[in-house]
């Protein structure tokens, strides 16, 4: 029967992705017709073994990227915590005043059963946040950033939770754990020397299992939360994001088989899904409780709006809490069904939301407005610039090389863009002028004054998204000096050219370039002629010889 699994679980995914929704939505409907089948996850112990791998690959790979200092920035951490509590004083009430309208589901239960699906209920997904955002090219915006760190912050509640929901009382040795990061160099050490191949995958699942949920089990704390510490221990090696792209794939398979273990916990009835239905109905107010309290913390309305659409829908950690919940017979099982279908009616809802959102936001523009609350958050301000001659978009290596070329060449300003602040501070420190701004989001060219004088554009950020999407911007400023841009693939620049970019420089093709004049240089003239060899020599004894004879 295994590879029918393979193949209702493939066909399931590929349709719901031709429709632009992700993929999980397929692989519960998937689960759901294999119950159909006749297959129930008792009779699939290693798909039970697959899905706990799942989510503690997940939770290591949130640790990879996860970076403390973001986390206490007000918007975040208050953010998410005040949503959560917020979210649970609304969902308690509401959810008792269901079932004394009669719902079968909520009839009965005591109030830990609906604080616990309240708990559920808050949170927003990860998954289809992070697909959201690369989609749009809105990773590193600022509502991207503040969007993925409430998610983040909303998962460390969930493994909380699951760290608390294991109910045994630790052992002694879990102090010891605390002696962990004194084994952080070692660590980092064996991090350097395992390469870029296969070993570096090995090692990460050593971390991730071993080091990780191995350790925390064996003195009675929850694994999960050890994949999590492990991976927050990593983040701050040069290679955790390398590890966390080789790792990608992994986590993504076994979270398969997770989506499939709540399809096959049985199929929802009509009222299952009429009561999912109702649950979805409620994802604006979850939306407007998120942009009420991102303007409190001073970000401006588009910013919170848009973290807010992308905010709002349900979670597969609301899954995972609910999985645990009926495990530990807290919950009825039905529930594990309804909170899926609820979760899959909610990125019904969320994808065209997010789509349409900046229509959304310039049509309603005028009141959002009114809620901002002045002044405005540092990174949400309009951004003076000046009066510049030349204007980089990406300091980044590249960047920072043609700003001290054109520093050294030409009179006039020069200001440099980028949106990583550190970097913006850095680039300060060495005498740049550089502000900080994401030049890939509608934002940034919303909030930037205008520069009369600018002759020279350079778009220098590594993706080629964020260049096309550059030129598409200074276009409707009716910019009409001179573009440049860098580009890694044919196509790439085809596209740019296309779009009216003067000048496209290909970094492979001219690394090949600016090697060959490197060896010239270094190598094939010591002050500007070629080293000589036997051949080369005597040929020229013999010339040298035939001169003076002739001469003579």
């Amino acid at each position: 029967m295994e590879p029918a699994i393979l193949i209702i679980t493939l066909a399931c995914g590929m349709l719901v992705s031709r429709v632009g929704l992700p993929p999980l939505i397929g692989y519960l409907v998937a689960g759901f017709v294999l119950f159909l089948f006749g297959i129930e996850e008792s009779s699939l112990p290693m798909l039970e073994q697959l899905a706990n791998l799942g989510v503690t690959l997940l939770l290591f790979a949130i640790g990879l990227k996860l970076d403390l200092r973001s986390l206490f920035k007000a918007e975040v951490w208050a953010g998410s915590s005040l949503h959560l509590l917020g979210s649970m004083l609304f969902f308690i009430p509401l959810l008792k005043l269901l079932g004394l309208l009669g719902l079968e589901q909520l009839t009965g239960l005591e109030l830990e059963q609906l604080a616990l699906l309240a708990f559920a209920l808050s949170f927003s997904s990860t998954i289809f946040a992070v697909k959201i955002l690369e989609d749009k090219g809105d990773m590193q915006t600022l509502y991207g950033r503040v969007a993925i760190g409430i998610l983040i912050m909303q998962d460390i509640f969930a493994v909380a939770f699951l760290t608390i929901s294991k109910g045994d009382i630790p052992s002694y040795w879990a102090l010891g754990l605390l002696l962990l990061p004194l084994a952080k160099p070692l660590i980092y050490k064996a991090f350097d020397r395992v390469g870029h191949g296969e070993l570096l995958v090995l090692f990460g699942l050593v971390m991730a299992l071993v080091m990780g949920a191995g350790l925390f089990e064996l003195v009675g704390l929850k694994p999960d939360l050890g994949a999590l510490v492990i991976g927050i221990l990593l983040a701050g090696h040069p290679k955790s994001s390398e590890l966390a792209k080789s790792l990608f794939y992994f986590k993504e398979l076994f979270l398969v088989a997770f989506f499939l273990t709540v399809g096959l916990n049985g199929l929802p009835t009509f009222s299952d899904i009429g009561l999912a239905a109702i649950l979805v109905l409620i994802v604006p107010i979850k939306v407007t409780l998120f942009l009420y309290l991102l303007t409190h913390f001073k970000l401006r309305s588009r910013t919170a709006l848009m973290s807010s659409f992308t905010l709002g829908n349900y979670s597969e950690f609301g899954l995972i809490v609910a999985a645990v919940a009926t495990s530990k017979g807290w919950l009825p099982p039905q529930w594990m069904v309804i909170l899926a279908v609820a979760l899959s009616f909610s990125f019904l809802f969320a994808a065209p939301l997010n789509t349409a959102s900046s229509r959304l936001y310039q049509k309603f523009q005028s009141k959002l407005k009114r809620l901002e609350k002045h002044p405005l958050h540092p990174e949400d301000r309009p951004i003076p610039v000046g009066n510049p001659r030349f204007l980089i978009l990406g300091m980044g290596r590249i960047g920072s090389g043609a700003y001290d070329e054109l520093r050294a060449r030409y009179d006039g300003e020069i200001l440099g863009v980028e949106h990583k602040q550190e970097l913006v501070d850095f680039h300060i420190s060495q005498g740049r002028n550089v502000v900080q701004g994401d030049a890939s989001d509608t934002d940034f060219w919303e909030k930037l004054d205008r520069a009369p004088y600018l002759e020279l554009v350079l778009l220098t950020m590594p993706h080629h998204v964020g260049n096309q999407f550059a030129v598409e911007q200074l276009q409707l400023l009716d910019y009409q000096g001179k573009l440049s841009a860098i580009v890694k693939y044919k196509e790439d620049a085809q596209s740019l050219s296309e779009s009216g970019v003067h000048s496209v420089y290909n970094l492979y093709e001219a690394a090949g370039a600016g090697f060959v004049e490197h060896l010239v240089k270094e190598l094939l003239t010591p002050s500007g002629a070629a080293p000589d060899n036997p051949h080369a020599i005597n040929r020229k004894n013999e010339a040298n010889a035939l001169e003076t004879e002739q001469k003579g």
